[in-house]
């Protein structure tokens, strides 16, 4: 029996409840039949830094949108939930806190800050997963893991130890990237670029043996003192005489070299670069080639150190910049000072500049494994990027790629799995500490966040158990859907960091999609002020409507706009759903759920065309699905559903359930209620709570929505007569409807309609269904045929194979309709010579399928037979002028 719905849709009411339901009904859980094929994806976990944004409720609701419909097509589906401990990220915000309490970590040690950083991870963990809940994820909680939890601490020592053995993983002094603010080091894709205002101090150093001086432009005066060479390109004609010789160090006793080199370019500046080693990657990688030494002038914090010079000791380096200039402008070294905007580095997390400088860290050699993955993108099994251009921005990451530095100065995260021995600094690296642990200290550093999440798809898995009956099961997974922004940052360490460890790609696609910005196009940010929090957009409109906009509003790859206008669309199109649905259900009488199609012998026309059209678009939904093209399948369903069974079947059906014939009724019933439970199983991967609430309303089989069987293509349902004769008669019904908007005659108004038909199929169409025509057109009298003489005042239409006549004379203007059909007449010339340049065009003949070619050609005769018509009805009512 039905159960009665609302008269008005409403979010709150039909989500409230529904996901505990299907928590407590354990339908998310893989279904353990042995027999159905698996899928798998695993989400990208979260920051345990704060509150889901919009991007977020993009990227989860693509996947539940995967995972519900392979759910319901019989896979054994496993979408796996999980979060991140984001070790910078999560660290700075904990002492951000601190801070507004007066506190550091230092203070409190570094078991105490953890335990406060673990009491922020509980926190905001649990507002995830509520927003989770309000997205209607059919995530498999039983399954949830944490970046930190000791099955994944296990795959991280794993991985660590094994690269560290086979050389791959190093420590070394090199230049890296410090944030002085949280004093760590950064990899380079957490370093973000944007323009500061700066300048080319230009400055003199003079020649140690008095015959002259060179001149040196830099932007960093206050790395002067790490100065360990002056380098010009060799060959430069300026300086050949020079290079061998010595300055002298402005500002100091100390005399450095001119040295030549090809990384000066000698057009630019001055030709002539000083050269820090300790405080610049190019000026490392020269001192290295010219044996100079590294003079480390900063401590952690960003303040100079002794190295720099007394008077510039325990100095800030933007002080220390403005000092130091002061300075060289008093002794005479500064020449000029030359005002520009240049690209500056600075921490993705704390924000503030930064700075280039030499540390001892941990590295892993990347050359080995970006090959492993380059080779890999060339196989059979090579992981499938959609759209297919994103597979260029992995490859030329990984032939571009740099050495990884993965340890950061933190108390969050992995701790390295290294010791050193107290008397010699003998390093140990294992699973384990060292027996004898009082001789040996740990590595204090932390592993980057990123490493660990590079495992995540095989980690969450049970690996490096590889007899986990989930890692057999589940693993390689089915699809990743990120961001394109992660690509360099997760997507390609964990494609080439499971091809090391598992010798398998971790999935078989990466669906990359683009970012959310508002509606000028900007990306929202905290500084604009623009974000959108979708638990505010949830709570207006509901978690279905925010699907939909999510699902539809973009193709593969592309960014997409948020407005609130979209949302409205999204609510509407919902509440047509409703109000259609509750129609049909108010209709039903005593008709049971039935998977069978009954007495398709006595279908009607719409009967016939609706379930042609349904099964067209099952078929197509599915397809493009498939493909991820949701953008393209929603609009097919928008359509099927607002125009083909809203708009058209059941305003039809509405002519039988008021009629007399109960058996036809019956009938009629027991179709509108299978189309409708077929919408309703099409339309619940985007909007399950409110397809579940209709369902549920309704006659059906089955205790879940989320677990009923998805539809699927039926060739025998595919009547293409049918379709071709409803489009016919669809075609007469909206040119009707054209002459009585033109003509100002509403539909109350019965009016004479006359339609004279070209062919004997289109004559017999509209004969054969004069019902619907009475009910859609509201005539006094229909006269249908070939020999249909125009009246000569009326309003006309000319449609496929037929003319429509409506005489109205009391209402006509008979200029204002020759004025219209001049217009019509324009407009079909301008089609008939769009199609004419295309034909004419040998490359778009000889190349485009023969199907094309000849619809376009029969566009194009169509055209021309009612320009035709347009054109004698013209001539006709100029003659009536007369």
């Amino acid at each position: 029996m039905a159960t009665e719905m609302a008269p008005k849709y409403d979010p709150q009411a039909v989500e409230a409840g529904r996901y505990q339901t299907w928590l407590d009904e354990d339908v998310f859980k893989p279904s353990g039949n042995k027999k159905a094929k698996p899928y798998s994806i695993v989400i990208p976990p979260p920051n345990v830094t704060g509150k889901l944004h919009l991007g977020h409720a993009w990227d989860t609701t693509l996947q539940d949108m995967i995972i519900r419909q392979k759910r319901m097509q019989g896979y054994d589906v496993l979408w796996l939930p999980g979060m991140d401990h984001a070790g910078i990220a999560t660290q700075a915000k904990v002492e951000a806190k601190l801070r507004e309490q007066g506190l550091d970590r230092h203070q409190l040690g570094r078991e105490k800050f953890v335990q406060q950083v673990w009491d922020w991870k509980d926190e905001y963990a649990a507002t995830i997963k509520a927003q989770w809940a309000k997205l209607g994820l059919s995530l498999d909680y039983s399954r949830e893991r944490f970046t930190l939890d000791e099955g994944l601490s296990k795959a991280v020592r794993t991985v660590f130890v094994k690269l560290y053995n086979e050389g791959l993983i190093y420590r070394g002094e090199y230049i890296i990237n410090w944030d002085p603010q949280l004093q760590t080091a950064l990899s380079d894709i957490e370093v973000l670029h944007q323009d500061d205002e700066g300048a080319f101090y230009h400055v003199r150093y003079p020649l140690a043996d008095g015959s002259g001086d060179i001149e040196v432009a830099t932007t960093r005066p206050e790395t002067l003192p790490g100065d360990t060479a002056i380098a010009v390109h060799p060959g430069d004609p300026r300086y050949a005489k020079l290079v061998g010789k010595m300055v002298k160090l402005p500002l100091s006793d100390r005399e450095i070299p001119i040295i030549e080199d090809f990384y000066v370019d000698e057009e630019f500046g001055t030709g002539a670069v000083k050269i820090t080693p300790a405080h610049d990657p190019n000026d490392f990688a020269v001192g290295n080639r010219h044996d100079l030494k590294r003079i480390n002038i900063m401590n952690d914090d960003g303040t100079m150190n002794a190295n720099a010079g007394a008077k510039y000791d325990g100095m800030d380096r933007f002080v220390a910049r403005k000092a130091i200039v002061a300075d060289l402008k008093a002794a005479g070294y500064l020449l000029n000072v030359e005002k520009m905007t240049h690209s500056v580095g600075h921490s993705e997390r704390s924000g503030v500049q930064v700075e280039p400088r030499l540390s001892t860290q941990w590295f892993v050699k990347m050359k080995p494994l970006a090959e492993l993955a380059l080779k890999n993108q060339r196989s059979a099994d090579k992981v499938n990027f959609v759209p297919e251009r994103f597979e260029t921005t992995f490859v030329n990451w990984m032939e571009n790629i740099h050495d990884w530095v993965i340890s950061r100065q933190l108390w969050w995260g992995h701790q390295i799995p290294a010791w050193y021995r107290n008397d010699t600094g003998e390093i140990y690296v294992g699973m384990e500490a060292p027996k004898d642990i009082e001789n040996w200290h740990q590595e204090t550093d932390v592993l980057d966040t990123w490493f660990s999440s590079a495992l995540w798809p095989f980690s969450t898995m049970g690996w490096p158990d590889t007899d986990s009956a989930d890692y057999k099961r589940y693993f390689p997974t089915n699809t990743l859907v990120t961001g394109y922004d992660i690509i360099p940052f997760w997507v390609a360490r964990m494609i080439f960091q499971s091809l090391k460890f598992t010798g398998k790609r971790p999935f078989e696609n990466a669906l990359i999609h683009g970012l959310i910005r508002d509606e000028q196009g900007r990306k929202m940010s905290k500084s604009l002020g623009n974000g959108i929090d979708p638990m505010d957009v949830i709570k207006k409109y509901g978690a279905d409507a925010l699907r939909w906009f999510l699902s539809t509003g973009s193709t593969p790859g592309q960014d997409t706009r948020f407005s609130y206008t979209k949302m409205d669309s999204a609510w509407n199109f919902i509440n047509k759903i409703w109000n259609a649905s509750r129609f049909v259900i108010m209709n039903l009488g005593d008709v049971k759920a039935s998977d069978q199609i009954r007495h398709r012998d006595e279908f009607d026309l719409s009967d016939r065309w609706i379930f042609s059209r349904l099964n067209e678009t099952i078929a197509d939904v599915t397809r493009l699905n498939d493909q991820f093209e949701f953008g393209e399948s929603g609009r097919l369903l928008y359509n099927f559903i607002w125009n083909d069974f809203c708009d058209w079947y059941i305003e039809m059906s509405k002519a039988v359930l008021n009629g007399d014939d109960q058996h036809a009724q019956e009938l009629k019933r027991q179709n509108l209620l299978y189309v409708l439970d077929q919408i309703l199983r099409l339309m619940h991967p985007i909007m399950p709570f409110v397809t579940e609430k209709i369902w549920l309303s309704m006659p059906h089989h089955g205790e879940s929505l989320t677990v009923a069987k998805y539809p699927e293509f039926n060739s025998d349902l595919t009547d293409l007569a049918a379709v071709e004769q409803m489009n016919a008669l669809i075609e007469v019904i909206r040119g009707v409807r054209n002459i009585r908007t033109e003509a100002n005659a509403p539909m109350s108004k019965q009016i004479e309609i006359m339609i004279k038909t070209k062919t004997t199929a289109l004559e017999e169409t509209l004969q054969g269904n004069l019902g619907f025509l009475e009910r859609f057109l509201n005539p006094t009298t229909l006269l249908i045929g070939p020999n249909v003489a125009a009246p000569k005042l009326a309003m006309s239409n000319v449609i496929t194979d037929a003319e429509i006549f409506v005489p109205l004379a009391e209402l006509i203007d008979l200029d204002q309709e020759i004025k219209r059909l001049t217009k019509e007449d324009a407009r079909l010339a301008q089609e008939i010579s769009r199609i004419d340049h295309k034909l004419s065009n040998q490359g778009f003949v000889a190349k485009a399928p023969a199907a094309v070619v000849d619809e376009q050609r029969t566009k194009r005769a169509d055209y021309v037979s009612q320009q035709q018509a347009v054109q004698a009805r013209i001539a006709e009512l100029k003659a009536n002028q007369a």
